[in-house]
């Protein structure tokens, strides 16, 4: 039955359950979904758009949420915050889900207005990503990313010695992340990148420039190590 309901909520007619649970299994969780979704239903009010249902889950913040808007059945898991005070907002595709202790900001200094975040459909971020949209993020559709992944739209200009680096501002540089892209648990994804679809980014990897389509990277900093197979 659960199966069922989650078919029609993905509109995926084949999605099936791969593996076995117990009633107490699915118990708990249903009970943590029901009270996701009456969390959510607090929430829905304060969106500037939301398609579907909201799985919210426990102390998440979202500031600005007339700024946010949401797809179907967003799921934003403990401890999330969410910051959308920016020029263009935070627009989620449907279908996204956001891990526990993720963050997501597009203004920094109160007084630079940030640019805003973009995520695409069936998109799915893992705990404790931070991503910050001062310049700009935009990740396509079935993106997958392991924990604790970082991507920075901007940087601290510092070549004026006889100042201090705080005086001397920014520069804000948008970043894309394409279609059908896995970035590996830690990796680190520099203001003004840019990745093509089917891109994979292994763990712990410092990209700081942009790279073609279904390239596999590795390294610190990122480097080509071979062309997926298309």
């Amino acid at each position: 039955m659960i199966e069922k309901i989650i078919k029609i909520l993905k509109n995926d007619p084949n999605y099936k359950w791969e593996s076995s649970y117990s009633l107490p299994d699915m118990l708990c969780i249903s009970t943590v979904r029901i009270l996701q979704i009456i969390r959510g239903l607090f929430l829905k009010p304060f969106l500037k758009r939301s398609a579907g249902l909201l799985f919210i889950g426990r102390r998440v913040k979202v500031r600005h949420g007339y700024q946010l808007s949401a797809g179907k059945n967003l799921i934003l898991e403990d401890n999330v915050s969410v910051n959308a005070l920016s020029a263009n907002g935070i627009q989620l595709g449907d279908h996204v889900s956001i891990a526990r202790d993720s963050i997501l900001f597009c203004t920094g200094v109160i007084a630079q207005k940030g640019t805003g975040i973009v995520i695409g459909n069936r998109t799915g971020i893992s705990a404790r990503a931070y991503l910050a949209g001062q310049g700009g993020i935009t990740i396509g559709n079935d993106v997958i990313m392991g924990p604790n992944v970082q991507i920075f739209s901007e940087n601290h200009v510092f070549d004026d010695t006889l100042l201090t680096i705080k005086e001397q501002g920014v520069t804000k540089q948008a970043v894309i992340i394409g279609n059908n892209c896995w970035l590996g648990a830690g990796c680190t994804i520099l203001a003004g990148v840019i990745l093509g679809d089917g891109c994979v980014v292994a763990a712990g990897s410092v990209v700081n420039k942009s790279f073609p389509a279904n390239s596999v990277l590795a390294g610190v900093p990122a480097k080509l190590i071979k062309t997926r197979n298309i």
